[in-house]
């Protein structure tokens, strides 16, 4: 899964330990236990493994800002999260395909 720096860095350091995505057929397909690869929009050759530990679905962002601790997503706010997925993910999007919180430990 490739992730912009700014949030890989936060996930590869423990501080951001949820990643935020749209519920894709492709994010379907994660359960708890699977491994996945993370790696760095901008670096290749920079990636881990995160294993997963907790799977939070909601409607859009901001459900599921409600349902999540905010401090584990690497946002500040609660606003802060939702306009910037909304960046990513028009609202429109997420109501049709509704979102997800993957919840991660890092593989060491």
């Amino acid at each position: 899964m490739k992730v912009q720096k700014k949030y890989y860095n936060l996930l590869k350091n423990g501080v951001k330990t949820i990643e935020l995505r749209l519920f894709d057929e492709k994010r379907k397909k994660i359960k708890i236990g699977d491994k996945i690869i993370f790696e760095n929009l901008d670096n290749a050759a920079d990636y881990f493994i995160g294993e997963v530990i907790a799977l939070h679905r909601a409607q859009d962002f901001h459900e599921l800002s409600g349902l999540i601790p905010i401090s584990k997503t690497g946002f500040n706010t609660q606003k802060e999260l939702v306009e910037t997925m909304e960046k990513f993910y028009p609202l429109e999007k997420q109501k049709k395909e509704g979102v997800l919180g993957i919840e991660i430990k890092i593989k060491k």
